[in-house]
């Protein structure tokens, strides 16, 4: 028997496991400028999916997770049909997989920013606004928000999400599940900006997916990972100025320089940039939880 396949996105599979669960399967594809590379990134897949566990045990408090198992063996025995997955692409997907409850999704992105930077630095230098939101006069580039704010989106079937303001929000999921998923979002980046705080880093802002399980909102999908957050080493923000960051920035900086138009297919990436970028996103694992990434699920001999 084969596992339905739900959903393949640019970096997940996901796949109906019956009994309201899901397998979401984490791959070793990177995209940029939404254009899916083929060389795969070693340990990416195991990074996001070993950094969304560790997340949702620490954050459980503020909103349950969906998250049933991410051990391989207790998958394999509660869904047999798992198995036929490791022959693919990937040697295995054991430490890429997670058993998952299947949620009712809300049809927002709910997106937390404490610094500026991104979309929304680009917004405010055009307007002094932030989703629509007047903001304080001054601010430059990376510079820390007087508060962190929920900054919603909506969910793009292709291409990019499109930022909405709270009230377009509310006429989208309507006023009281807006509110709700306002405060459980910002709740959650502000345990989750201290922990990251104490391990040197800075939370500059992330998204989290909410949906529906049994009429309580939980925490879905990917959680504080480097492809859903922009993370900072903290001695190294200076207001102005744009921060490295802990994602795929070598190879976007990579690609905007290689001539490339952006478009498919994609150029082939070249080792160093490959490796450079597999290093960058397993620092940012060990670093944010203080866990070696060779402890976890599916480590190579």
């Amino acid at each position: 028997m084969t596992l339905p396949l739900l959903r393949s996105g640019k970096v997940r599979e996901l796949y109906d496991a019956g009994d309201g669960l899901l397998l979401m399967v984490a791959s070793d594809r990177i995209s940029a400028y939404d254009v899916v590379f083929d060389e795969p990134i070693p340990e990416k897949g195991r990074v996001l999916t070993a950094t969304t566990s560790f997340w949702v045990e620490e954050l459980a408090d503020v909103a349950p997770g969906t998250v049933v198992s991410a051990d391989p063996v207790e998958i394999a025995r509660r869904v047999p049909e798992a198995g036929p997955l490791s022959s693919s692409r990937w040697s295995t997907i054991d430490g890429r997989v997670l058993l998952v409850r299947r949620a009712e999704m809300l049809p927002i992105e709910c997106i937390v920013r404490g610094y500026l930077a991104g979309q929304a630095y680009d917004e405010y230098a055009v307007t002094g606004t932030m989703h629509g939101a007047p903001m304080p006069e001054g601010l430059r580039l990376a510079s820390r928000l007087p508060v962190p704010m929920f900054t919603p989106a909506t969910k793009a079937e292709e291409g990019h999400d499109l930022n909405i303001g709270f009230d377009d929000a509310v006429a989208i999921v309507g006023r009281s599940v807006a509110e709700r998923a306002r405060e459980i979002s910002l709740a959650l980046y502000a345990k989750a900006a201290a922990r990251a705080a104490a391990a040197g880093l800075v939370l500059a802002d992330t998204k989290f997916e909410l949906g529906y399980v049994d009429g309580e909102l939980c925490l879905c999908d990917e959680v504080v990972t480097p492809d859903s957050s922009r993370l900072w080493p903290a001695d190294q923000v200076v207001p102005g100025t744009v921060p490295p960051a802990f994602d795929k920035q070598p190879l976007r900086d990579w690609a905007a320089s290689s001539g490339w138009d952006k478009r498919p297919p994609p150029p082939p990436l070249p080792p160093d940039i490959v490796r450079a970028t597999s290093e960058r996103y397993v620092a940012a694992y060990e670093q944010l939880t203080g866990r070696r990434l060779g402890d976890w699920y599916g480590a190579r001999p």
